[in-house]
């Protein structure tokens, strides 16, 4: 069994969530942006009180930590490193990426296929990465202006499948040949997998070192 804590806040909406295994037990979930930092410890105090679960029973904590909302990402990892100290449980990180890529291959047509999820970086450009059939990275986490250009070699030998909410950017490009569009986003599920499979293989990060994966600088004027 492995009792996780489930914690995204990386866009509009924070979800948290206790699972057992792949199964969701207890959530709640604010669209409120400007709340997730208020609403976080309630929500989670409250979903271990409808579970019945002390939160001390978990085995580790999971965060979607980007890219995604700066505020979002910095509010979720704060907490779920505060409580992996005071309870001395392990943390697990999931880049955004991973868990639309995971999104888009459960809705493929076909298997063999490119994923490529894209996150609205402003204006044209896009946080992405490039998958295989079996989300293998091809091409790792990195930052993109769209262009007729986007991904040209690999358009040439493979269909693309692209989702996210940056994905909608690419309709507006003339010329963007063998692209098909998934999912805009994921969903509890996909992050319950996600870190199912990363507590099973012990993929746990230092509490001391862990930072929010925004791709790009934090400009603070």
């Amino acid at each position: 069994m492995a009792l996780l804590l489930n914690i995204d806040s990386a866009f509009e909406q924070c979800v948290v969530a206790l699972s057992n295994n792949e199964e969701v037990i207890a959530h709640e979930k604010s669209i409120v942006q400007k709340d997730h930092a208020s609403f976080l410890q309630p929500a989670i105090k409250k979903i271990c009180a409808d579970a019945l679960i002390k939160l001390s029973s978990i085995d580790a904590v999971t965060v979607v930590n980007g890219p995604g909302s700066y505020t979002g990402l910095r509010v979720a990892l704060a907490s779920a490193k505060g409580i992996c100290y005071v309870l001395q449980k392990p943390l697990i990180l999931l880049n955004t990426l991973d868990v639309l890529a995971l999104a888009l291959q459960q809705n493929a047509p076909s298997p063999n296929i490119l994923f490529s999820p894209m996150i609205d970086a402003r204006r044209m450009e896009v946080f992405t990465a490039l998958y295989n059939s079996e989300l293998k990275l091809i091409k790792t986490y990195t930052s993109v202006i769209l262009d007729n250009t986007f991904l040209f070699d690999e358009r040439k030998l493979h269909t693309i499948m692209v989702g996210g909410n940056g994905s909608t950017k690419l309709k507006a490009v003339a010329g963007v040949e063998n692209i098909i569009y998934g999912a805009l986003n994921y969903n509890l599920n996909h992050i319950v997998q996600l870190a199912l499979k990363g507590y099973k293989s012990k993929n746990f990060s230092d509490l001391a070192y862990s930072e929010p994966f925004y791709i790009k600088p934090v400009y603070i004027k």
